[in-house]
């Protein structure tokens, strides 16, 4: 009998739900929410209240998309957390509102682990390039830098993280010292395009083992521009995709550094990356030159599935209803957790 699972996802400003059936990937719907950017980031209430308004017309159209009926669902996952509070309450209540109109299950999912698992997401029936266990993940967003030792979907541990700031985090605060707008990553993206990455060199900053941080590159980007601005009040502007590229240049040889070492150490070849920074061009041709430098087996994930989604969120629902891991209606969200809790 084939096993249904509706995802929810709504752990910041993206309201998605997505359907996978036996592992297939049969709809993913997403809607933004283009208030936050006259803020320069994501206002937790103007979240929450979209949240609201955007929640049964976006389960609706991924049921329509995925051609079934509520009633053929088998199960209903929902990211408990890490996330907004606000935002997280959404969804947890909708799915197990849900949940208890149709008498399904409910599945919890952590947000981190979701990412992780988003590899095994199959678009088609015979899709089958999936990381090997184990592996090694590289998840790297606007709030987490982490390594990841994944020996199965369902244990994954964390050996290494940031200590202060995360990649992406580094990015959309450069950009916005630049007046690029939020969010800034995918800015910086593209006119990293256009410069020169040996153009600038700002500060590696060393964490202990497999650790990262970024704090202080930031502070460096910072007195760069300010010490440059002294002498030129137009130097940004004149030099603003040097400054990207060299920014993105920076930012992944210190993501990748501490990725070689764990994988030199725990003589692991499969390797893959997800979360938002995932779609950064850079990071990606990095991976690629690895793979073809230390024979690893690379994955990168499909855009669609880098930044936050609800298709990850069924994909580890599926998992989770093989093994019966379902959890009670009083499951309460939380706004932070590590990958291994």
């Amino acid at each position: 009998m084939s096993i249904t699972i509706l995802g929810i996802e709504s752990s910041c400003d993206d309201t998605s739900c997505a359907v996978i059936r036996d592992g297939v990937l049969l709809s993913n719907v997403i809607a933004g929410q283009a208030v936050h950017e006259a803020y320069g980031g994501v206002v937790p209430e103007l979240a929450s209240r979209a949240h609201q308004q955007n929640i049964i017309p976006v389960t609706a159209e991924a049921l329509k998309r995925a051609g079934i009926r509520k009633e053929d669902l088998s199960a209903i996952a929902f990211t408990r957390g890490p996330g907004l509070l606000g935002s997280l309450l959404v969804g947890v209540s909708f799915a197990k509102g849900l949940a208890l109109a149709l008498h399904r299950p409910v599945i919890e999912v952590n947000h981190l682990q979701a990412h992780v698992l988003a590899h095994f997401i199959r678009q088609t029936p015979d899709s089958s390039r999936q990381p090997q266990f184990p592996f090694l993940c590289l998840l790297v967003s606007g709030g987490n830098s982490q390594i990841i030792r994944v020996q199965a979907c369902n244990e994954m541990k964390m050996i290494g993280q940031t200590i202060d700031d995360a990649a992406g985090e580094a990015f959309d605060k450069c950009a916005k010292v630049m007046g690029l707008g939020y969010p800034g990553g995918p800015v910086v993206n593209r006119l990293a395009r256009e410069g020169n990455p040996a153009a600038f060199s700002f500060a590696k900053p060393q964490a202990p083992g497999y650790d990262y941080s970024f704090s202080g590159l930031k502070t460096s980007f910072l007195y760069t521009l300010r010490d440059a601005l002294k002498e030129n009040p137009d130097f940004i502007e004149q030099h603003r995709a040097d400054l990207c590229a060299s920014l993105q240049a920076t930012v992944v040889e210190i993501l990748m550094n501490k990725l070689r070492k764990a994988a030199t150490d725990l003589n692991i070849r499969e390797v893959a990356v997800a979360g938002g920074v995932s779609a950064n061009s850079g990071l990606r041709d990095a991976f690629c030159e690895h793979a073809a430098r230390f024979g690893w087996n690379v994955y990168l994930p499909p855009n669609a599935f880098t930044t936050d989604n609800a298709a990850m969120v069924a994909m580890t629902g599926y998992f989770k209803y093989l093994e019966g891991d379902f959890c009670s209606m009083d499951a309460v969200p939380f706004s932070r957790t590590l990958i291994s809790d």
